[in-house]
């Protein structure tokens, strides 16, 4: 099994900064792709950032330019750097990871619980 811990959120004022983190733990043969969803009230979850184990990138629209996912392999860990926050930005964050038990078993999505991000004066 994956477990994946979310840290990071907190409440920010408009235009402000946040990092948040998200360490895998547990027994596995390899992480592929990471990635950051967020999910604001009465919305569905949606995409923000994705980053593959060898390092390509992929945002949503409404936040190139702003964040910034990175991922550190020895750690297990992927970062989100959101900076000039706004208050569309308020959802709770969830880190996705995409990952193999064993050299023959399927790809399989674990979730972490969310963290949340709340952007307001």
């Amino acid at each position: 099994q994956v477990q994946l811990v979310e840290s990071g959120g907190g409440l920010v004022q408009p235009g402000g900064s946040l990092r948040l983190s998200c360490a895998a733990s547990g027994s596995f043969f390899s992480i592929y792709d990471m990635g950051w969803y967020r999910q604001a009230p009465g919305k569905e979850r949606e995409l923000v950032a994705i980053i593959s184990s060898s390092g390509n990138t992929n945002y949503a629209d409404s936040v190139k330019g702003r964040f910034t996912i990175s991922r550190d392999n020895a750690k297990n860990t992927v970062y989100l750097q959101m900076n000039s926050l706004k208050p569309e930005d308020t959802a709770d964050y969830y880190c996705n990871a995409e990952t193999k038990i064993t050299l023959r078993s399927p790809r399989v999505p674990y979730w972490g619980k969310g963290t949340l991000v709340t952007v307001s004066s």
